[in-house]
């Protein structure tokens, strides 16, 4: 319980008091902790277990040529790229258990990088003036980064910022002990959903697919969620992605900032991590409920999910857009693909008689699907609801063929 290291960094030229603080709580509480200098201009109280000087050669550059770029931004993208790669050097190198980062909109610009290079399961905090800000695209987020807002602590120490730093050392510390890190040798099967009101195929799924000897993580289908799963994709933690809500790329499509990113159905392709899609809710654009709506949504047909979610119904020459942006992103798939089309609608509140029906929509968004899908994706169009039983078993059948073939690793 007390073994547990903490890599601590940040600009140790100007955060020095509070950086020092932070050590001292995880120290205070049993833990050991390693420095890192991500500083350009001036230097630390005292040396650092890895100075900027370290940080900026790993990238393959020097201080003096950050200094020397005359630009602030260009400066701390050097030492963005050697403490990101730095930093996933040690930790291969078993030299630390669980990393906090400290910053303002600089130090943050660093921190998101560097908790990028870091797998699933290893404690990642970032400690900033501008968490949870809408500065922070959804796309730069790693999956399991923990912010906390570094409150009244611009510059210097006081009673205020002394209470966000403190819980951060301890919350660090913390899930250094306590995590348990995904099993690498179990087969995971990412699957994207809503929740069980909308979309309702992973009640027999789940289950169906532990039973083959697959762990099945899913993922919300609300920006955050999206993003997790894309980033995970891309480092290749999935044996099979059951991508069956899609609908954060028609989010992306119509610029509402519930977004998932520009990639958003790409990287299990570019990994070639075999993948069954289906566009579920695809003519649903989520906005902040919140918020005053865009006037351009004023015809449209609406549901207020909830306080914080506001659901827009896109109309026929609207899905034709997302219909073909699903298609471009699936274009660059290196592994298998089957797309599963079920006609008889793609979401629970589009149905015959339900309050979001869509028929014309669905029509135009499935006759242009088809009509621009890459020819490497494999399609099934089928007579069912994606809520129906009849759809879980295609996408069973598919997933057990490619099992048979070695498509799939178990």
């Amino acid at each position: 319980m007390t073994n547990k290291t903490i890599l601590v960094i940040g600009t140790f030229d100007t955060k020095d008091d509070e950086l020092h603080f932070l050590s001292d709580v995880i120290r205070n509480q049993g833990g050991h902790v390693l420095t890192m200098d991500v500083s350009v201009l001036g230097d630390p109280s005292q040396p650092t277990d890895y100075s900027k000087h370290d940080v900026a050669e790993e990238g393959g550059s020097s201080i003096q040529a950050a200094i020397d770029s005359g630009d602030e931004n260009h400066a701390m993208q050097i030492m963005a790229q050697g403490a990101s790669l730095l930093v996933a050097r040690l930790y291969s190198e078993g030299k630390f258990d669980g990393m906090l980062v400290l910053g303002g909109t600089m130090g943050t610009d660093l921190a998101l990088d560097v908790t990028s290079a870091l797998p699933l399961g290893v404690p990642k905090y970032i400690v900033s003036t501008v968490s949870f800000s809408p500065l922070i695209p959804a796309e730069r987020l790693a999956a399991d980064t923990q912010m906390t807002l570094w409150a009244g602590g611009l510059y210097g120490l006081n009673s205020v910022c002394k209470a966000s730093l403190s819980q951060a050392a301890g919350a660090v510390l913390g899930a250094a002990r306590a995590v348990q890190k995904p099993d690498p040798s179990k087969p995971v099967i990412g699957m994207m959903s809503l929740g069980t009101s909308a979309l309702k195929y992973v009640i027999p799924l789940k289950p169906a697919l532990e039973e083959r000897g697959f762990e099945v993580a899913v993922f919300h289908a609300t920006g955050m969620g999206g993003r997790a799963f894309e980033s995970l994709a891309w480092q290749g933690a999935f044996a099979c992605v059951f991508d069956f809500c899609t609908q954060e790329l028609g989010n992306h499509v119509n610029g509402s900032n519930i977004s998932a990113g520009a990639d958003r159905l790409t990287n299990a392709g570019l990994n070639g991590t075999p993948q069954i899609v289906a566009p579920g809710c695809y003519d649903l654009v989520d906005v902040v409920g919140w918020q005053p709506i865009d006037g351009k949504w004023d015809s449209h047909l609406k549901h207020e999910h909830n306080r914080l979610i506001t659901s827009i119904v896109l109309q026929a020459r609207e899905t034709k857009l997302v219909a073909r942006a699903h298609c471009t992103q699936l274009a660059g798939a290196t592994g298998p693909v089957a797309m599963i089309l079920p006609e008889h609608g793609l979401g629970e509140w589009d149905r015959v008689g339900a309050d979001l029906h869509n028929p014309d929509g669905l029509a135009a968004f499935l006759t242009e699907l088809e009509a621009q899908m890459p020819k490497t994706v494999n399609v099934h169009r089928i007579p069912c609801h994606i809520n129906d039983a009849a759809f879980a078993d295609k996408a069973l059948e598919i997933f057990d063929s490619w099992c048979a073939d070695g498509k799939i690793k178990a």
